[in-house]
């Protein structure tokens, strides 16, 4: 399972919880995870709401006004003498202590002379309660949109907030529709510490939808975080391809090294047809059927091993039936064998031809009589089944 976080709308601690609330992790994780803390009068409370007729889950997030602020060091304390599982200990943890090395970087202060306000529970309650949320989530790897910020000022404070620029060093943002603050230092270091790419909605299958609303309702947008949780879907494969180039030109006893040459820049098959050319002339048509990933390197074999100046490329389909290998004996000596599947029936079935001359010359025999004697071996052991049918076959491209 991935998730994708919708930020046009900003970030905040609580829109973060809210999502996840909504999108199903019980508010009951969240609230143990608080309570692991040992800091008594912090509470969750959660209710539903709209916000332009599209409905959220708004999470309160009630903390005591203490009046004591609290250092990296308090925290760290009250973090590392918790009840909380490992996890989102370490989580909690690393996303303090991005939030205080970034106040550190716009205040021009040592970390250890940080202060956070209310003895900072504020904040570790948003990051402990979204935490543990995730954990709960299990999600394999979690994405986001670019997060718009705002704009102008909150007070004498400029938008975006110099911690929020310094927490998303790196990361693709936007100043987003609103003037005024739309995405807190507590979100910032959240989506910073754990979203692994930013990204518009990646290719997947939804299946489950979180809202998340904050305190405000602005009227120039929904002021909502949105999580989309969802398998991943797999892009349409590539169709391969087929290289053609007429060539009137070319000494024959070259062509041998010319296949050779294509297979080995990676075509899965390449081969030669007689044509005739304007005004007549008698010339061949070199084909080879490749990979788009291997395109570039089958162009330049041809070039290099043609007197062609120009070629066609073509998207083609494949059809390939399952193949195994086997062997018959023949003879005294051993003949490798291909056997072909349409839904576990035996389609065709072809000797190695390599083998029967080899076998021919160790045995003095005339290959055509080897090879008779190869494939009657091999359709007595592999007989075809009549009732097979090629669309039991799957495409191996497209």
């Amino acid at each position: 399972m991935i998730g994708w976080l919708d930020l046009a709308a900003g970030a905040s601690g609580d829109t973060l919880l809210g999502a996840l609330v909504d999108v199903g992790v019980p508010l009951d994780v969240a609230s143990e995870a608080i309570a692991a803390l040992h800091v008594e009068h912090v509470r969750l409370v959660a209710e539903q709401v709209t916000r332009h007729g599209v409905g959220a889950t708004r999470v309160h997030v009630h903390t005591p006004a203490t009046g004591d602020p609290a250092s990296w060091a308090d925290l760290r304390a009250l973090l590392e003498g918790s009840a909380l599982p490992s996890a989102v200990r370490a989580g909690a943890l690393a996303v303090v202590e991005r939030l205080v090395h970034a106040e550190a970087a716009v205040q021009r202060v040592e970390p250890d002379e940080v202060r956070f306000t209310d003895g900072g529970l504020a904040p570790l309650a948003d990051a402990v309660a979204v935490l543990a949320c995730l954990e709960y989530l299990e999600l394999d790897r979690l994405t986001a949109s670019p997060v718009a910020l705002g704009s102008g000022s909150a007070g004498p404070r400029p938008v975006p907030e110099p911690v929020v620029l310094e927490l998303l060093t790196d990361v693709p943002v936007l100043a987003g529709p609103l003037p005024g603050e739309m995405c807190t230092p507590t979100a910032a270091a959240l989506l910073a510490a754990r979203v692994e790419a930013w990204t518009p909605l990646p290719a997947l299958r939804p299946r489950r939808v979180g809202t998340g609303a904050g305190a405000e309702d602005p009227e120039e947008v929904t002021g909502v975080v949105r999580l989309v949780l969802g398998e991943p879907s797999r892009p349409a494969p590539l169709l391969p391809v087929v290289v053609e180039a007429n060539v009137d030109d070319l000494d024959p006893r070259l062509w041998p090294g010319v296949l050779d040459a294509l297979l080995a820049a990676g075509a899965s098959d390449a081969w030669l047809t007689p044509i005739l050319v304007p005004p007549g002339r008698p010339a061949h048509m070199l084909s080879a059927l490749c990979r788009p990933d291997v395109l570039n390197a089958v162009q330049s074999a041809v070039f290099a091993t043609t007197s062609t100046t120009g070629m066609r490329v073509v998207e083609a389909r494949k059809v390939a039936l399952e193949r195994t290998q086997a062997a018959v004996e023949v003879l005294g000596g051993q003949v490798g064998v291909k056997v072909a599947l349409a839904a576990e029936r035996i389609v065709n079935v072809a000797v190695e031809f390599d083998d029967v001359t080899t076998l021919a010359r160790e045995r003095d025999l005339p290959v055509k009589e080897v090879l008779r004697a190869a494939t009657a071996a091999a359709e007595a052991a592999y007989p075809a089944d009549p009732a097979s049918r090629l669309e039991d076959a799957p495409p191996l491209w497209g």
